[in-house]
C-alpha cells in the first residue's frame, strides 16, 4: 500500500484498548495514531468503510474524565506482516466532541513515539 499520509502518524507506545461502545466488545489495541485517525491490532479482520462508535479509555494524566466515545470508519484491513494472527487495521476519526479533540490531541502527543513533526492545534483536522 503506498504511503499517502499527509499528516504525521506515531508509534504508539503505551497498551490501549478501543472497545465498541454500543456492544461492549474489544475492537483492538492502539498501535500508531495520528491527528485524523490511528492504527489498531485486532484479533480479527475488520470490514472496511465500516463506522464504528469506539470508547477509549483514559488515564488521570490526559484528563479529568475517564473515557472518550468518538466515531470512526476502517479504511483498510491487512495481515500483520510479523504476526499473521493480528490484523492490521487503519481507522479515520469522522465524529469526535469538540471538548475531547485537545484530549485526542493530548494523547497523540505524549505517547506518541515519534516526535519528527511536531504539529501546532491549528494543523489538525477537525477543527
Amino acid at each position: 500500500m503506498p504511503e499517502q499520509r499527509k499528516l504525521d502518524r506515531r508509534d504508539f507506545s503505551d497498551y490501549l484498548r478501543l472497545m465498541n461502545e454500543n456492544t461492549g466488545e474489544l475492537v483492538g489495541h492502539l498501535a500508531d495514531i495520528s491527528t485524523d485517525g490511528f492504527r489498531l491490532e485486532c484479533k480479527t479482520p475488520i470490514v472496511v468503510d465500516l463506522e464504528f462508535l469506539l470508547r477509549m479509555d483514559i488515564t488521570s494524566d490526559i484528563a479529568d474524565k475517564g473515557y472518550l466515545v468518538f466515531a470512526a470508519r476502517s479504511r483498510w484491513c491487512q495481515i500483520d506482516p510479523v504476526d499473521p494472527t493480528i490484523y492490521n487495521v487503519g481507522f479515520q476519526l469522522i465524529d469526535i466532541a469538540p471538548e475531547d479533540v485537545e484530549i485526542f490531541i493530548r494523547i497523540f502527543e505524549k505517547y506518541g513515539s515519534d516526535n519528527k513533526n511536531n504539529k501546532k492545534n491549528s494543523d489538525y483536522l477537525w477543527r
